[in-house]
């Protein structure tokens, strides 16, 4: 394929950065399941000498990654917590980090169980004035973590603001882009220097990987990822990136279609007679409704909720009633899934600080999928009773 520079996105999931095999003109980047390359001579080779190194397969996944978030340099790790690991061992013992306070648990056990143990110091904060991220700067401050939509209290933060913090005294802006997905939102247009994905999720798209994405446009800071990701060898395997590269390719689509979905069941809930709140960013009612329509296309087919009267056993109750929605870790795939954050994803959160941040025990999330709309709200409606 001839190079195109200017692609719309829709045209870059197929295409962005993506070139028929060299070998036999395959369309499709073939599946490199393969540990090692003959050489001619010590070092003489095609690019590819071990697969921990590099991975024909993996590199195509990579240079797609990098073209849906207009960054220069994609890298793909085993897991989403792999390429998180990878940025944290850009620090040092001694530096401190400036966290949002409502994340992912699994985000928040490997900061505070492995790395805290390090010698990195890491402040949980509300971020939902970006302006405050500066309060907590100090000399020590290397990295600023920002996720939005929050898990699970889908809490939107400025990126544009908390990037001219960062820039301004010279600290990394890492955003977790899981829950927007680029096709929805770019961090990097916005002023951040990492970008990471759990690529499980929506970038996969079937839940039938395990995999994770980092995204960045600088060349320097791209070499030290790189050199992390080959030392420490948490690479996902050429099938997996076969089978990601197949889902970007239905990403703006399925996107689509969550996001219509999305607001069809928060509308429809927000209505109902048994549930107190429901946390979705497209309501005029959200904190940041104004920051989500600036900085995100649409607002996704991720939301919350809690019932009325906040009972730990109501909720499970109405999670274990659930016909298309299936009770399951994880996110972002085709299929419906329920989740209940308090005894789920982040159950290694400690009571009293996940409910400080809106974690209930009544709190339900759901990742609402591309079925249709009307058997979607029809399962909600005889779950809640």
């Amino acid at each position: 394929m001839k190079k195109i520079k200017h692609m719309k996105f829709n045209t870059k999931t197929i295409h962005g950065k993506q070139h028929p095999d060299k070998a036999y003109g395959a369309v499709m980047p073939p599946i490199y399941q393969t540990s090692t390359y003959a050489q001619t001579t010590p070092g003489g080779h095609k690019g590819y000498a071990y697969s921990r190194s590099h991975n024909p397969t993996r590199h195509a996944l990579e240079n797609a990654f990098a073209s849906i978030e207009n960054g220069e340099f994609g890298l793909a790790f085993g897991s989403g917590l792999a390429a998180i690991d990878a940025v944290m061992k850009l620090l040092k013992p001694g530096d401190e980090v400036i966290s949002t306070n409502d994340l992912y648990g699994g985000t928040y056990r490997l900061f505070t169980s492995i790395f805290e143990g390090f010698g990195i110091r890491f402040h949980f904060v509300g971020m939902e004035n970006a302006v405050n991220i500066e309060n907590y700067i100090n000399s020590n401050t290397k990295l600023i973590w920002v996720e939005t939509p929050t898990n699970p209290m889908l809490n939107i933060i400025d990126i544009k603001v908390a990037a001219s913090i960062a820039k301004k005294h010279n600290v990394l802006l890492a955003v977790d882009n899981t829950f927007a997905t680029p096709y929805l939102q770019q961090p990097l247009d916005l002023g951040a220097d990492i970008v990471m994905h759990s690529a499980t999720k929506y970038i996969g798209g079937h839940s039938d990987l395990v995999m994770g994405a980092l995204i960045v446009k600088d060349k320097n800071l791209a070499d030290r990822l790189y050199f992390i990701q080959n030392a420490s060898g948490a690479i996902c395997g050429p099938q997996d990136s076969f089978l990601a590269l197949r889902g970007i390719k239905t990403l703006h689509v399925r996107m689509q279609r969550h996001c219509e979905n999305g607001r069809a069941i928060a509308e429809y809930l927000a209505s109902h007679p048994k549930v107190e709140s429901v946390y979705w960013p497209g309501f005029k009612s959200h904190p940041n409704y104004d920051i989500a329509k600036a900085q995100m296309k649409d607002f996704g087919g991720m939301l919350s909720f809690n019932t009325k009267g906040n009972n730990y056993e109501e909720a499970i109750k109405v999670v274990k009633s659930l016909k298309i929605f299936t009770l399951a870790e994880s996110l972002g795939g085709v299929e419906s899934l329920a989740g209940h954050p308090a005894s789920m994803t982040h159950a290694s959160i400690p009571k009293e600080e996940r409910e400080k941040i809106g974690v209930v025990d009544s709190l339900i999330r759901l990742s609402v999928g591309i079925e249709d709309e009307e058997d979607l709200i029809n399962d909600l409606k005889q779950a809640l009773g």
